[in-house]
């Protein structure tokens, strides 16, 4: 449908606005003239602001298109030379094709609303910068009170926190939630992406977890900020919105509880799930089972469905009929579902529709709560350009693992199945993937393990000064003991704390001292990547030793740091690229 039969122009759809410049040769979005002149910018002119409303350099006025029909607009454009002779009223006069799909440069916005992770492909044309301030005034974005890293950087791995919140919010959801709560961290998710981009990962925290929420300075409407008393074993849904709680409180108890640092957040509500989904065009989902779920209001015969909207989440917040009818079910259900919104988002029949990308872009942008520091479209699309760059089949859902909580008699809650918890959090903390990821690029972690292989000179022969370089205090001393008392390691000695702080444990050794870093790797347990060939210095004895640094990774002496490369077998966990049939 064009313009003129819509009525209103705030009625029309940006979609169906795509039309020929005739100056450029290029397919354009337009807007009707009162959108695209009150809050649409015009095209970007030689001095980089847009020139809406105003003549160009050619002495002509930006307006909309003739009409289908054919009748003149009120101030056409000038012919260009490019036009085809004999073609002008037909480029000029009607609502353009669809146009000839060039290899897209793609920003990509990531977003995960609801428990639904969809990427929002925003500026895949030229014409996208004519909706740039309207999706920028969509955001709504709050602080994230120094919770976070500062933001993504394109040369390290990169901490997602994404939020679906049951506070009942938005046209139609009046049937769901609690009609007074401020609404829970109902779904919760850490999306991490690797360094090289070549993999991501996505850890399930359930919602009824038992564990602590750190005090939580948070900054007011006024400008000022309040500090939220944090509470002690206590769900961990309660770390958003209870008592005033913000992501950013969020934000800090995942950092206690994983020890992974965030860069941003995304929140939505129960709308994102239908709006989203309804976007894209619908999304594949499967049953092993009928499902008829008169709390979520899921009603579905076994097989394969194609679902969006109000059903859409109905899927995702069903758990009665699912697994063993709790939570951790419903999450398995999630993933099964997060993996085909992946698979749709990437495929050819999304990527190549301008129509459907706008859309994505309109949904996306309404639906997130964002921290301030990707409030803008810019800032979100760096962001999707570095998260879309993986592959969905080295794309691994997890959920932290967890047993039934032994101080209830009747179990509600789950508690931190261990060591296992802690061996996948150090996984994801050292940029492990979770999937066999085939790439090219291994030549690094060939030398890393090669500076272990060799000859280890005894443990009496190893000179090494130790600093501490963020571990908790006294870590220096403690290692420097159990070195030289259970460890034999007696040339060792304690030169204080380190100038700067470190993320991880490093030993610094010089071109004659290999052979002393492996044996003190064996007795510490330090991977290859802990090693740093360099030069000695040094010690007290005016010898030259090694250094060795405790970094914020360590954990207390005799604790190897080495992480694990398997992921515990009980941890339950599933790939986005594979079709998996809820039970």
């Amino acid at each position: 449908m064009d313009a003129q039969g819509r009525g209103r122009a705030d009625d029309i759809d940006p979609a169906d606005q795509w039309v020929l410049n005739p100056n450029t040769g290029e397919y354009e979005l337009r807007l009707a003239p009162s959108a695209a002149q009150s809050s649409v910018p015009g095209p970007r002119g030689p001095g980089g602001r847009g020139t809406t409303g105003k003549a160009g350099p050619a002495g002509t006025r930006r307006t909309a298109p003739a009409r289908r029909s054919g009748a003149a607009a009120p101030d056409t454009e000038a012919p260009s030379p490019r036009r085809r002779t004999g073609a002008p009223a037909e480029a000029a006069g009607r609502r353009g094709r669809r146009p000839v799909q060039k290899k897209a440069k793609g920003k990509k916005v990531l977003i995960w609303t609801g428990g639904t992770l969809a990427f929002v492909l925003v500026a895949a044309s030229g014409a996208a910068y004519l909706y740039y301030e309207h999706l920028n005034n969509n955001i709504t974005s709050v602080s994230d009170d120094g919770a976070g890293t500062g933001g993504f950087s394109k040369d390290r791995a990169i901490n997602i926190l994404l939020i679906g919140t049951d506070k009942r919010t938005g046209k139609g959801n009046e049937g769901y939630g609690d009609k007074n709560s401020a609404g829970h961290a109902d779904t919760t998710l850490v999306l991490h992406v690797s360094k090289d981009r070549s993999n991501a990962t996505v850890l399930s925290i359930p919602r009824d977890l038992i564990t602590d929420i750190p005090d939580c300075p948070t900054t007011q409407e006024d400008g000022s900020e309040k500090v939220i008393p944090g509470k002690q074993r206590t769900r961990f849904n309660n770390s958003l919105g209870q008592e005033e709680r913000t992501p950013s409180c969020t934000m800090r108890t995942i950092t206690e509880l994983t020890g992974l640092k965030l860069d941003h957040f995304m929140v939505a509500d129960f709308n994102a799930v239908k709006t989203l989904t309804s976007a894209v065009g619908g999304v594949d989902v499967c049953l092993a089972k009928d499902i008829k779920d008169p709390d979520s209001k899921l009603d579905l015969p076994k097989g394969e469905h194609t679902i969006e909207g109000e059903e859409a989440l109905a899927f995702v917040r069903t758990r009665h009929s699912v697994g063993f009818g709790g939570d951790l079910s419903r999450i398995e259900l999630q993933q099964q579902f997060l993996g085909s919104m992946m698979r749709k988002l990437k495929s050819n029949d999304t990527l190549t529709s301008p129509p459907k990308m706008i859309k994505l872009a309109e949904a996306g942008t309404k639906a997130l709560t964002v921290d301030d520091r990707i409030s803008t479209i810019k800032k979100l699309a760096d962001l999707g350009a570095e998260l879309g760059k993986f592959d969905t089949k080295n794309l691994t859902f997890a959920t932290v693992p967890v047993v039934d909580n032994p101080a209830e008699k009747i179990k509600a809650t789950v508690v931190l199945k261990e060591p296992q918890a802690q061996q996948l959090f150090a996984m994801v903390r050292d940029d492990v993937s979770l999937t066999e990821v085939k790439q090219e690029k291994k030549k690094e972690k060939a030398a890393e393990a090669a500076r272990l292989k060799g000859t280890k000179a005894p443990a009496s022969e190893v000179r090494v000064r130790i600093l501490n370089g963020g571990a908790v205090a006294g870590s220096a001393q403690e290692t420097l003991s159990w070195l030289q008392v259970q460890e034999g390691v007696t040339k060792s000695e304690n030169a204080g704390n380190a100038e700067q702080p470190l993320a991880k444990t490093t030993l610094e050794y010089g071109p004659d001292e290999a052979d002393q870093a492996r044996r003190l790797a064996e007795i510490m347990g330090l991977s290859g990547a802990a090693l740093k060939p360099g030069k000695s210095v040094t010690n007290s004895q005016g010898v030259p030793a090694m250094t060795l640094t405790l970094g914020k990774d360590f954990e207390g002496a005799g604790v190897p740091l080495t992480t694990p490369k398997k992921v515990p077998e009980d941890v339950q966990k599933a790939t986005a690229d594979k079709v998996e049939c809820a039970k």
